[in-house]
């Protein structure tokens, strides 16, 4: 039976995304390059050194379209298709020039994003038939927000807020400044109708949190017991809010985490401590 992958929307700055990436490598111009005849052609292959869900192909091929020289790729996987280590991933044939000025940018593409759809994957199948989701978080490299969000969706995570713009987190910061939960839920339903989620570290807190009736609320490094209390505090108020249990979480302890009943577990580490995939291109001129 073929494998079922997510299709996410590929993020609208892709392009800026690999131009930038090409600016930062090139520069003036990729001296080295050079030395290869303007007119000579190549063939590469790329391949994994480890099992991974690959994930990046239109970065890739947006990289070499980006450069010109003719570069063609002929994939042997799908965008989100689980690869073997030792798998041959693609060939690539065109200028040679092109193809080894974008080796480096269009890899770099490569490896991380496979490496983040590969982390979401384990957790999402880490909590299999718990009825809980996995979310990714904003803790992101800089500039590549969107490529890994779309990684982490591509691995089966959901992908949570994108930034500051799209709903409301209130965390301890904000409920000082405002005064109290209740009061930062209040202005926050005043003012604005996207999702109102607040972060709460104790139980206490979360009683608070669910008589001001946000949509989501946070259980920050709750131990199970408490999340498990969490979970039956919510369902005796009758007004059941989504909970997300956030902190610590790995994948030694994350199905425990999801059997207590929580709807969402977020995980920073998806995206801020990637490792990336070991990609290798060998080009045969």
């Amino acid at each position: 039976m073929a494998e079922i992958r997510p299709s996410p929307r590929l993020p609208d700055d892709l392009q800026d995304q690999v131009a930038r990436a090409l600016r930062e490598d090139v520069g003036s111009g990729d001296v080295t390059a050079t030395l290869v005849p303007a007119a000579g052609r190549a063939e590469a292959t790329v391949i994994t050194r480890e099992e991974a869900i690959i994930c990046g192909q239109p970065w890739f091929e947006a990289t070499f379209a980006q450069l010109g020289g003719d570069v063609s790729i002929d994939w042997a996987v799908r965008e989100g298709d689980r690869a073997g280590a030792g798998s041959t991933l693609c060939t690539l044939e065109g200028r040679a020039r092109a193809v080894l000025t974008g080796e480096r940018t269009a890899l770099n593409f490569l490896q991380l994003l496979s490496a983040t759809a590969t982390a979401a994957r384990r957790f999402v199948a880490a909590v299999a038939g718990t009825g809980c989701e996995i979310l990714d978080t904003r803790k992101t490299i800089p500039g590549l927000r969107t490529a890994q969000k779309y990684a982490t969706a591509m691995g089966g995570a959901r992908n949570h807020r994108i930034g500051l713009f799209d709903a409301v987190l209130i965390k301890e910061n904000h409920i000082a400044a405002a005064g109290s939960i209740a009061a930062a839920i209040a202005a926050a339903r005043s003012t604005t109708k996207v999702t109102v989620e607040v972060e709460v570290e104790n139980l206490d807190e979360l009683q608070q949190a669910l008589a001001a009736q946000p949509d989501i609320v946070l259980l920050d490094d709750f131990s199970l017991e408490d999340l498990r209390a969490a979970v039956a505090l919510n369902r005796s108020t009758g007004r059941v809010v989504k909970l997300e249990a956030s902190g610590g979480i790995h994948l030694g302890n994350v199905r425990e985490i999801a059997a207590t009943g929580v709807d969402y577990i977020s995980v920073g580490s998806l995206t801020k401590h990637v490792q990336a995939v070991d990609l290798s291109m060998r080009i045969r001129a």
